[in-house]
């Protein structure tokens, strides 16, 4: 039997532990992982191996005053792709954190493969 989520935030934990579950990030490949609160969206490159974040960016570093638009997000990912390509990153695998691949989520990563991220 299935069990239901109490509220959205424990469903959201709930698909974010099946995530991890199959991704994880190495020293090679590290692991893009997004974060969004209701004032900013936070997106790190984490050695999972290490335990060490390698770079990370959010919304208000940038100067947004909130989360509300895509091109806010689109900007944390490419910011998040030059940090990583001083780090000598190339290559990382995607971790949405339990939310859709969708909206600010979908620009965020694509805004990351245009600063020039493989994954």
């Amino acid at each position: 039997m299935l069990t239901m989520a109490i509220n959205k935030t424990a469903r959201r934990l709930r698909i974010k532990k099946g995530i991890r579950r199959k991704v994880s990030g190495t020293a090679s490949i590290p692991r893009l992982s997004v974060f969004k609160s209701n004032r900013a969206i936070y997106a790190q490159i984490v050695d999972d191996l290490k335990g060490h974040t390698l770079a990370a960016t959010n919304s208000m570093e940038l100067g947004a005053k909130s989360n509300a638009d895509l091109e806010t997000a689109a900007k944390v990912g490419e910011t998040l792709a030059n940090k990583a390509k001083e780090a000598g990153i190339e290559q990382i695998v995607f971790d949405r954190g339990g939310y859709r691949y969708h909206g600010k989520v979908k620009a965020l990563a694509d805004g990351a493969r245009k600063g020039g991220l493989k994954f």
